[in-house]
């Protein structure tokens, strides 16, 4: 491991590689303790909108306000609900109207604090209010962290299907404490893990090794161990977002299992399921496919649900009927010319994307989720 957290170490920073849009990712403990991380973003705002929920707001816009102050910085709260039926177009419009009634102008930043659902529409907000304002994301749990708070990735939700209105929008900064993770609920901790092995299982099969080998530590939250993992995590995010910004190739290899995923999300109502749960089981999905194309060996395809049952997430895909699934599948976003394309896995580690299976091995597949 890294030896990356120790309380004294200053924030390890990744750089996301964009041109002149590049920005920093800084990991480290207790971050917002750190005077010189406040120039080291290049954050030089004389105003700050922090839009959290009513669960993280409580815990850090205190600590957080106190952090953009120091030069002498205002600093304002948006509070939206929590939870993932509240990623919406009418909890958008709730911040837009608050903006727009505090005279907020393009000279203040957007400072996205919580999770994936607050990052998500804290970032189309800043994307679209005054046609781009400047933003910063600080991810408090474990998956916006790992990944969706790196890339620019930002949208809201209808009914038909998840993250179908949005927007590509890069942060100024993200900034990742990971004193932040110790106060996450369990379940929304093991839903994070999700994500991150999914990196293992699409582009590194030796952090997959390393996840077999430390996921007891994880799940104590060892500090080293969450570094490790989390840093590993953003460089892979990194380098991808730096190939394909706009996920017109490479980048569609991080929807592995999301496909599936956003299907079970759907279908049974946003919020029932965690997203990274539904990840979960999507991704053993998309492995069982790859079992019957016969580019994935049944032993891999053991591996990583002995990894995922080891972490406490769901390995069994919910009854919604296969005609559901279809319908649902098709709404997804790489649906190209009306043909559904999945994320497949030629091997642990190595994954591709294609639209070219044999629709009877996905019905296959479908019809095993049904009880």
């Amino acid at each position: 491991m890294s030896g990356l957290l120790t309380k004294d170490m200053k924030n390890r920073q990744i750089n996301v590689g964009l041109g002149s849009r590049t920005y920093p990712i800084f990991i480290g403990r207790d971050s917002f303790r750190n005077k010189d991380l406040l120039d080291a973003c290049g954050l030089r705002s004389r105003r700050y909108v922090v839009v959290t929920n009513d669960v993280v707001g409580p815990l850090y816009f205190e600590r957080v306000a106190q952090f953009f102050s120091i030069r002498g910085a205002a600093v304002e709260q948006v509070i939206i609900p929590d939870g993932e039926r509240f990623k919406t177009q009418e909890t958008l419009t709730s911040i837009y109207d608050q903006l727009i009634e505090r005279r907020v102008d393009r000279s203040t930043t957007i400072v996205a604090l919580g999770g994936g659902v607050v990052g998500d529409v804290a970032g189309f907000a800043a994307a679209t209010y005054q046609r781009g304002v400047p933003l910063v994301q600080i991810p408090t749990t474990l998956l916006s962290q790992v990944d969706s708070s790196v890339g620019g990735k930002t949208a809201i939700n209808h009914p038909a299907g998840k993250n179908m209105i949005g927007s590509f929008y890069q942060p100024q900064a993200v900034i990742i404490d990971l004193e932040m993770l110790q106060s996450l609920p369990e379940r929304e901790f093991q839903a994070g893990l999700a994500e991150v092995v999914k990196y293992g299982a699409i582009m590194d099969a030796a952090f997959f090794v390393w996840l077999e080998q430390n996921v007891t530590l994880l799940m104590k939250r060892d500090f080293d161990a969450l570094g490790y993992a989390v840093e590993r995590c953003c460089m892979s995010k990194a380098r991808i977002v730096e190939d394909d910004e706009t996920e017109s190739g490479s980048r569609a290899l991080l929807n592995f299992g999301h496909t599936f995923g956003h299907a079970i999300e759907a279908g049974l109502g946003y919020g029932k399921w965690l997203h990274g749960e539904a990840v979960a089981v999507g991704m053993l999905l998309a492995s069982r496919l790859s079992v019957l194309m016969g580019s994935l060996t049944q032993s891999d395809w053991d591996r990583i649900e002995r990894l995922l049952s080891s972490i406490g997430l769901p390995i069994d895909a919910p009854d919604l009927g296969r005609e559901r699934y279809l319908e649902l599948m098709g709404y997804d976003k790489k649906v190209l010319d009306g043909k559904l394309r999945l994320v497949l896995l030629k091997s642990l580690g190595a994954a591709y994307v294609t639209g070219d299976f044999p629709r009877d091995l996905l019905v296959e597949v479908l019809d095993g989720t049904e009880r």
